[in-house]
């Protein structure tokens, strides 16, 4: 059975930056943040044993949600410095490592993983996403799981742990966060509404949509009158938080692990003073040649 790993590549970027205060260079760049995201995609790669692999990168923020919210992630702050100036040198890595990558002008990361996902799932494949962002939540399906780098169990969540987390299923996720909202992408929900009332209008009326017609069952006055206040924001945000299609060919010899490029990993753990992954590099390559006498 064909397993394909998507990596979030900036949500591990930022954790492994952040993961690991101090690494430097021989020349003094930082190197915190490729060595973090080295050591993790080569954890889940052994723990997974994925047949395929893509690492994606956001491209930009979505037109179509910037129309529809000009606010929208408007109040993340600048990435620093320190961590942009290693996003080439990951790529680097990536390219000598024989791991593909993409990146699409425009094109979120949290869209194209969607799409490259449930193209995967359709053709009979499985899936596991690795990723923080709760929005991959809708995705789950019998073949798309998600890893998430918060739950130090390792375990691939499926509709168990989603349910457990949101208190709903993954078909009522996109719903779950319109009532609430997201904070982290600046996207206001409902007044009073957070994780478990929206986990409790969804479990009673089953949708939104099921909401807003039956909203005079609603017992708490203040929160029906929060509910009819809000009723066009929570629309809007149905179709910010679903994961839109964009241009996306499942094209399975794009997602092969090609072998890696040695020398070039040489010089870059070289470069990075990298000496225990260079070791290991060598090692390795020992063991095999003398696999081969």
């Amino acid at each position: 059975m064909n397993r394909l790993l998507i990596v979030d590549g900036h949500a591990y970027a930022y954790r492994a930056f952040h993961a690991i205060r101090s690494l430097r260079s021989p020349t003094g760049r930082p190197t915190n943040a490729i060595y973090g995201f080295l050591k993790m995609l080569e954890k889940m790669r052994l723990g997974l044993g994925p047949t395929h692999l893509m690492v994606v990168w956001d491209g930009g923020l979505s037109a179509e949600r910037m129309a529809v919210l000009p606010g929208y992630k408007a109040q993340r702050p600048e990435m620093p410095d320190d961590l942009r100036v290693q996003f080439d040198e990951i790529g680097k890595y990536l390219a000598a490592a024989g791991l593909p990558e993409f990146c699409g002008d425009g094109v979120e990361a949290d869209d194209y993983i969607g799409c490259l996902a449930r193209r995967a799932a359709d053709a009979g494949w499985n899936v596991v996403i690795a990723s923080p962002d709760k929005d991959f939540m809708q995705l789950v399906t019998e073949r798309i799981g998600l890893l998430n780098p918060n739950d130090k169990t390792g375990t691939i969540w499926g509709r168990e742990q989603v349910s457990a987390k949101s208190g709903v299923e993954p078909g009522q996720v996109v719903d779950w966060l319109a009532l609430m909202g997201d904070a982290v992408d600046n996207i206001p929900g409902v007044p009073g509404v957070g994780t478990k009332t929206a986990a409790g209008l969804l479990q009673e009326f089953g949708s939104v949509a099921g909401l807003f017609g039956r909203l005079e069952a609603v017992k708490s006055e203040k929160l029906r009158a929060a509910l009819l206040a809000s009723a066009a924001a929570v629309r809007r945000n149905q179709e910010l938080v679903r994961l839109h299609e964009v241009p996306c060919e499942f094209q399975p010899e794009k997602l092969v692990v090609r072998p890696a490029d040695r020398e070039k990993l040489r010089g870059l753990y070289r470069d990075w003073g990298f000496k225990g992954l260079l070791a290991e590099l060598d090692g390795q390559f020992q063991e095999r040649q003398a696999e081969l006498i």
